[in-house]
């Protein structure tokens, strides 16, 4: 199996001393961030371990069914002061921490790889990420989140205004994967809607959640209004939906589905991001070295631990003998290394079911007869998580890295020999979130006919994902509800109309017949359908 370049440097290239990686982080802030978790500190703690070489990151006390009751309850007294403030007031937080998040780049940086193992550069995707989705929340909420005037039954006579209203206490549950954009995306628009939230974030990457809460806080939000809960999500999650005005969650399918079924027996709504197989597209006319870059961090970026990453790629057969050498010869150049350093392309997996699950599924290809064209290693040498980038190619339907998620650095190739074929292939799976399409003049119309919720065109996920006035979600079993646009403002509240009516009811006047009334409305009626 082909191997992959690594480097065992772990110096800086950064020129800006903001962004050199520090080494001591976890170390420096662990004391602190601790007191930031809903804990009475009686249920135990949690040893925190970084994916680079298993070291102790931290301890953080663990919350029991108690501390999740008192983190509702403080949270939600203190979400009516809050919702009471001018919009003004929220907005000007969240200015305040965009600013902050760039600010503390590097030590955000450091406790993200700590904690992930991820790649620098990965790492400051979250960063750059969160700062401007915050700066957008702060320019554009306060649009999505205005009063309307709404036409009314009687032109004049009616007058009508839809609000919205927050809904109090959101619930949310994040993955460890993106340990910094999750929650931090998640509390922004909630947060500044008028709610407050009680999140749970991953036990394996609490640290960066209780980082953003500081810097939320040095930001101005009150105290009490934003809480974070430490346990298994066995105990957790249930604690929360029992609690919660509204849930967000992220992570697998299954667990979606089981969230899912809490929520409507709470009768509370829900919203999540759900897994992904998402597919690229080649197409014919495709800059095939472009393609060729493209594919490269959109299969391999944290490591493919990522919803919206690609795991299929369809190659048009008139570039496919361009497109497959161009490609390989990228990955086989992928720099692998642990530390903090900008040295590295790619890091290391979060733990040891992540790896198992990539190691499975690149045997099982092969054992059933698929090709290892670029890595299928894992490279303990570097550390215990560690594994090359791979891609595979001669991979059946039968296979399950054909049909399920792998979320690890593995990609599989197959030639097509038409866009319908690639668009049927593409489509045929039970997911919908994410797909690519790389074309000089035909990407448009190809989008139009895949089922994800975000076709990139000529980019792999980065463009849909951070346009963050339009709505981002999954379709099929990727999920439901939106992130960004005005939807991911708007499902924290609870849409309210108030229609007042004047001179003449709904009804009719006094005195008015039954009979005369419903002529005279008829009329009214048939006036009213010209113009709307």
């Amino acid at each position: 199996m082909a191997s992959i370049t690594s480097t065992t440097s772990l110096a800086g290239t950064a020129t800006n001393a903001a962004d050199s990686p520090g080494q001591d982080a976890p170390g420096r802030l662990g004391g602190h961030l601790a007191g930031l978790v809903a804990s009475a500190g009686k249920h135990g703690s949690a040893t925190i371990r970084s994916p680079f070489d298993d070291a102790v990151v931290g301890r953080l006390p663990l919350s029991s069914d108690e501390d999740v009751e008192q983190a509702f309850r403080s949270a939600r007294a203190a979400q009516r002061d809050w919702a009471a403030r001018p919009l003004a007031e929220r907005v000007a937080v969240f200015r305040r921490f965009a600013e902050l998040v760039i600010d503390e780049r590097s030590a955000l940086l450091d406790v993200i790889q700590h904690e992930t193992g991820k790649a620098r550069l990965s790492a400051f995707e979250e960063v750059a990420d969160v700062s401007r989705w915050a700066s957008h929340a702060a320019h554009a909420g306060p649009g999505y989140l205005r009063e309307r005037r709404r036409p009314g039954v009687f032109p004049v006579l009616t007058r009508t205004h839809e609000r919205f209203v927050p809904r109090g206490v959101i619930g949310t549950i994040t993955p460890w994967n993106y340990p910094f954009t999750l929650p931090a995306g998640d509390a922004v628009p909630a947060l500044l809607a008028g709610n407050a939230v009680v999140l749970k974030p991953d036990s394996q990457t609490p640290h960066t959640a209780l980082f953003a809460l500081e810097l939320l806080r040095r930001a101005g939000l009150p105290a009490d209004l934003m809480q974070i809960v430490l346990g298994p999500g066995s105990r957790i999650g249930p604690a929360m939906i029992e609690r919660a005005d509204f849930m967000m969650f992220t992570g697998s399918t299954a667990t979606g589905k089981t969230v899912a079924e809490g929520c409507a027996s709470q009768l509370i709504g829900f919203s999540a991001e759900l897994g992904g197989k998402n597919p690229m597209l080649v197409l014919a006319d495709a800059d095939v070295q472009r393609a060729a870059a493209g594919a490269v961090n959109a299969c391999f970026s944290n490591s493919g631990q990522l919803c919206i990453s690609i795991e299929r790629i369809y190659v048009h057969g008139d570039v496919w003998d361009a497109f497959v050498p161009a490609f390989l010869e990228r990955v086989r150049a992928m720099r692998l290394a642990p530390g903090l350093g900008w040295d590295a392309d790619m890091g290391s997996l979060i733990g040891p079911d992540q790896l198992e699950k990539v190691s499975d599924h690149i045997r099982d290809a092969v054992d059933h007869g698929a090709k290892v064209l670029a890595g299928g290693n894992a490279r303990p040498e570097l550390g215990p998580y560690f594994h090359e980038p791979t891609v595979l190619a001669d991979v059946r339907r039968g296979m399950a890295v054909a049909r399920e998620e792998t979320f690890g650095p593995v990609v599989s190739l197959y030639p097509v020999d038409s866009d319908e074929e690639a668009i049927a292939a593409a489509n045929d799976t039970e997911y919908g979130l994410n797909a690519s399409v790389w074309s000089r003049g035909r990407g448009a119309a190809v989008a139009r006919r895949l089922q994800a919720g975000t076709v990139n065109i000529n980019e792999g996920y980065a463009a849909a994902w951070a346009s963050h006035a339009s709505p981002m979600g999954g379709m099929k079993a990727s999920g439901m509800g939106r992130r960004h646009g005005a939807e991911g403002f708007q499902k924290f509240t609870e849409p309210q109309t108030i229609a007042a009516q004047r001179l003449l009811p709904v009804g009719g006047p006094p005195g008015m017949g039954h009979e005369r009334w419903s002529q005279a409305l008829s009329a009214g009626v048939r006036i009213l359908n010209r113009f709307s």
